[in-house]
Order: C-alpha cells, then structure tokens, then sequence
C-alpha cells in the first residue's frame, strides 16, 4: 500500500512543476509581458495544462487502487478524494475545450484592459460569449443536480450550491440594508478627492508589509490593472496592488487583502508541498483570509492608530485629520458602482449582481449582448446605484476574460467565513494594538491554513467551527460596527 501511494506522489511531482510553471506564467502575464505577446503566452499556457491533464489521467488506474484500500488515514484521503475530483474534471472534459478556453482567456484579458479603458463592451463581447460558452459546456459535462451553474459553483468550492448561497444572502441582505439606512458612519468623506503621488504611496505600502510582519526572502509586491496573488509555493508568494493617484484608501486596502491571501500561502504545510493537498481548500475560504485581513483587521480602530504615524510620515495632507477621522473615512458606507472599491457592508450586494446575471448566462436565459443591460438592473436593485458606463458596470472586473464563472460567490463565502473567524478568534483587539499579527497567524494555521485541501470546505469549517457557512456572525459583526456606538 505505502508503494502504491509513493508512487501516485512520484507522479505528482510532476503536477506541481507544472502548476509552478503556469503560476509563473499567469504572473507575467498580469505584470510584466509585453501586449503583443498575449497570443504565443495563451498557447504555451494551453499545451502546459494538456500535459498536466495528461498526467492526472495517467494516474487513474493507481488512483482507483488506492481508493479501495481500508485505513488509508486522513491526508492519504484527502490525497485520493482531491485527484478523484481531477480526474473526473479531466475525464468529462475534452483536452479540446481546455485547449480552446486558455487560448481565449490568454487573449481576452488583453482585450478586455482595452475595453474597460475605452468603455467598449462590444470589442470584448465575441470573446465573452465564446467564454460564456465553453462554460456552459462544462457545466453541462461535468453534470448537476437542479442547475447548470451547480456544476461550476462545485468546480470553484467543493459543495457549494446555489441553495446555500441563497440561504446566505436571504439571511444577509436585510441586515446590510438596515446597516446602510442606519449606520453612524459616512457616506462620504473629502479625502475621497485627495490626490497622492505615487511614489508616496508606495512607502506607505512597503511599510504596509513590514507591519504585517511578510518574510521578504519568500515575498514580493508588484503592479498590475486589477491586484491579485499567485503562490508558487510557500517559499515563493506574489501580490500586485494598483495606483490610481486618488483616494489613498484603494490601494492601501488592495495591499492588506493580497496579504491576506499570501499569508494563507505561506502558511500552507511544507511537508505536503508537492502533493494533491499541499494547496488551498478553496477559493473561498481563501477570500475569508483577506476579507479577513483587509476589513476585520485593517479597517478596525486599532490598526488605524498603528498606520497613522506611517501615513501622516509620507502623505502629508493626512496631518490635517485625527485618528477618528482616519478610521471614519476607511469605513465609509455608501452604496457605489466599483466592487474593488465598495464598503465592507455592501460589497455583497455586488455579488448578488455577479451571481444572478452568472447563473442566466449559464442557463442560456439571458444572452451575452443583454447582460450589460441586466447589470446596470440589477445594480440600482441590490446596490441602489446605476452604472453611467461599462465601464464602471459589467466591464469592471477581469473575472470572467480569464474564464472564471462561478468564482464570484467565493468573495461571499470568504466574508462569511471571516465572520465566524471574527467570533471565534477572541483576544483579537488586544493582538492588533499589540502588533501581536503572529499570533493572528498562528490561530489561522491552526485553524485553516495546516490542513491545505485535507479536507473539504464544509467539512474543514465544521471541525475548525463547529459549522458551516453560518451567516450570522458576518451579521453580528456588521451590526456591531456599523449600529453600535
């Protein structure tokens, strides 16, 4: 038995080398490769995963062994229920259709940064639909129980379905509605307006990261259109932020949530590196790190007393303001048309948008060409504003150029789950005034980040929490902040 799983794990390595290589890939692409280099990088990222897939299915005869073999103990579980879920992707999918969406996605971010810039959805929309497409034959492959988009919500986190995303947000939506109309805190503040430079910015961010204490020999942060993090292992993790020249709180705020996500991959166990649950469980849990980090943590009166010195050093037009005032403008609650921008209180009302017009689009009830209308819709119905352009509406986001359908409700789950982080951590206060972010760390790698993907989202927050998906601690938590004085 020992042999045969040494030699699933030989295998494996393999898979790793690969997964570091396009991790690497997919970084440049967003920082550094040159525009007219999109096509050639969608080729090579496309004959990348078919020799990754082309390994997995190798694996499959082994894998199937393995999984009929009693006392396997938790991590060897994992290992099997992680490749079974592989290999039945690889199985149902054509090496075609993986072909044919990385060589879109390659060429549709490219587009997609030109059409957000001119305002131009029809330049980008032939592309969108061949998306839009290719996912609805996955969905269709793969196979669901009541609705197509099941299938993708699955393929993005384990389980999850649109029953539960719609138990979440009946619970939720009316206690962030009762925030909005209720809260003590701004609609609107002048340092909004403020213009820094960006050079100035960039100190505050590098100090930023030396407070959140991030090994620089493992660490780097970078600059792209929309900020993100890539870990190629947990020696070897990336974020980017973005500068805008105005309103400080933006980048500020991108920076502590990449570090959130980064954090979670340098914590990952480096004994399981190059295995099948040497990663993240998922992308959601992953998004209740840096939801975590960047609202909980960052946004708290706390840490505003530790980053005032930082700022009121290098941004001059801080000196002006008090802490309170500080704390006040990074809380600002009003409802607006960015989702990278929006308040901690509405920001998942823009998932509802994202996630009702996702599942039309992959049940076929809307079309492509329809979608910018029912964004704008949906927006002045479950945010209470209307985009002036696509800009600022459905062209907002790089989600779904790089063929993501179904990962937006992370965000949602990632805000719950930073709930119940919130309501189970205790001593919190006390650890961010005393800097103490090593203990922070240490109870989420006790937590979350030491099982890697052992276990499946569910099942990992029932034993860490003694539930799952449980939103009324986000309830709690926004209803503490926002109606309590």
């Amino acid at each position: 038995m020992v042999g045969l799983i040494d030699s699933i794990l030989q295998k494996y390595e393999s898979v790793w080398a690969l997964n570091h290589a396009l991790s690497l890939m997919n970084w440049d692409l967003e920082t550094y490769m040159p525009e007219d280099g999109a096509a050639r990088r969608g080729e090579a990222t496309a004959s990348v995963e078919l020799l990754k897939r082309n390994i997995i299915l190798s694996m499959r005869e082994e894998v199937e062994r393995a999984a009929k073999q009693e006392g396997l103990d938790d991590i060897n579980k994992g290992m099997i229920r992680v490749l079974k879920r592989q290999l039945d992707f690889y199985t149902k999918i054509p090496s075609e259709t993986i072909e044919k969406l990385y060589r879109i996605t390659s060429t549709a971010s490219v587009v997609w940064r030109k059409a957000r810039a001119t305002n131009d959805f029809k330049s980008f929309s032939p592309l969108l639909k061949t998306i839009v497409e290719i996912n609805r034959e996955i969905a269709e492959k793969m196979g669901y129980t009541k609705h197509p988009y099941n299938a993708l919500l699955d393929i993005n986190e384990e389980g999850l379905t649109t029953e539960d995303l719609d138990s979440i947000l009946s619970q939720i939506v009316p206690v962030i509605k009762d925030v909005v109309s209720k809260t003590h805190m701004p609609s609107k503040h002048e340092l909004e307006k403020v213009r820094y430079k960006e050079e100035d910015m960039r100190r505050v961010n590098e100090s930023l990261i030396d407070i959140l204490q991030m090994p620089r020999k493992k660490f780097r942060m970078d600059v792209s259109a929309h900020p993100f993090t890539v870990g190629m292992s947990v020696s070897d993790v990336r974020i980017t932020t973005r500068y805008e020249g105005i309103d400080f709180r933006s980048t500020m705020f991108s920076v502590i949530h990449e570090a959130g996500h980064a954090i979670y991959e340098l914590q990952l166990p480096s004994e399981l590196e190059k295995t099948p649950v040497g990663v993240a469980v998922s992308g959601g849990i992953h998004e209740s790190q840096s939801r975590f980090w960047e609202n909980v943590i960052g946004r708290s009166r706390e840490f505003v007393e530790i980053v005032y010195p930082i700022l009121t050093k290098y941004l001059d037009f801080v000196k002006k303001y008090d802490h309170e005032e500080i704390y006040r403008y990074f809380n600002i609650v009003r409802p607006s048309t960015i989702r990278v921008d929006a308040d901690e209180v509405t920001y998942n009302l823009h998932i509802a948008v994202r996630y009702e017009i996702e599942k039309r689009l992959i049940d076929g009830s809307i079309s492509v060409d329809e979608a910018p209308e029912l964004w704008n819709e949906l927006m002045e119905k479950y945010v209470g504003v209307r985009p002036s352009s696509d800009s600022d509406g459905i062209l907002q986001d790089i989600h779904w150029s790089g063929g993501a359908f179904g990962s937006f409700p992370n965000y949602l789950i990632g805000n719950v789950v930073a709930g119940m982080i919130y309501s189970k951590i205790g001593k919190l206060r006390r650890y961010i005034t005393e800097q103490d972010f090593s203990s922070v760390k240490g109870f989420l790698k006790d937590k979350i980040h030491q099982y890697g993907s052992i276990y499946p989202p569910k099942e990992l927050l029932k034993r860490s929490f003694g539930e799952s998906y449980n939103a009324e601690h986000l309830a709690m938590y926004l209803r503490e902040k926002y109606l309590s004085y």
